[in-house]
């Protein structure tokens, strides 16, 4: 009987340590489910980051990109704004007019080539320091648009250069002379064209112009004529 006892008792005592093994084995299954669970929720939280750092470093990309073809384009836009700004009137005329309207520009009623002369007169008296063209058309009576697509012309007919300046805060031209025209206006009176002699005419011979009283007649009334006008 004793020894049953006994033996009930060993039996009690085994139940009662595999019990306890199974709750320890059970907390360590729960543990390391937790573990493993926490383990892959912390992997996928990281996935998720590199995806969400991806996508942020991409848009970020994406609008500098974008930043800086606006930043072009507003370069671009302010550049053509100022280049329009710094738009002379001669280059606003050059746009509207083709260039046989600038070749065969006329005033009316002024003689163009008396014209052009006077223009050459004034400005060789300025050599290589030229004249601000608005000086230059109001010394001549002129109206800016005028004197504008004359300047156009001369320079074209090359002779004059025009050299884009800041004057006062406005872009201007600085015209200079380049070549004088050539002018027939000065022979026009002249005796030895309609001279029955000018064949025998010679420096040292009978008939020679230093001793033609047509030639001294001419010189003489041309050298009155141009102290009248002075």
């Amino acid at each position: 009987m004793e020894k049953n006892n006994d033996a009930v008792s060993k039996i009690e005592e085994l139940r009662a340590e595999l019990n306890t093994l199974k709750d320890k084995k059970r907390k360590l299954d729960k543990k390391s489910k937790t573990k493993k669970a926490e383990k892959k929720e912390k992997k996928k939280a990281e996935v998720k980051n590199i995806v969400e750092k991806k996508k942020t470093k991409k848009a970020e990309k994406k609008e500098k990109k974008k930043a800086e073809v606006k930043n072009i384009v507003e370069k671009k836009k302010t550049k053509e704004e100022k280049k329009e700004e710094e738009k002379t009137l001669e280059e606003q005329l050059e746009e509207q007019l083709s260039d046989k309207e600038i070749e065969n520009f006329k005033i009316e009623k002024v003689d163009m080539e008396k014209l052009t002369h006077r223009v050459c007169d004034i400005l060789v008296e300025r050599e290589s320091s030229g004249m601000i063209q608005s000086e230059l058309w109001k010394k001549l009576k002129l109206s800016s648009r005028d004197g504008s697509r004359l300047a156009l012309k001369l320079e074209r007919m090359g002779n004059i250069t025009r050299e884009k300046i800041l004057e006062k805060g406005r872009w201007t031209y600085k015209l200079i002379l380049k070549k004088t025209p050539i002018s027939t206006t000065s022979i026009e009176n002249a005796p030895c064209l309609i001279c029955p002699v000018v064949q025998k005419c010679t420096l040292e011979g009978e008939i020679s112009p230093q001793t033609c009283v047509w030639i001294e007649e001419w010189v003489t009334t041309g050298t009155s004529q141009l102290r009248r006008k002075l």
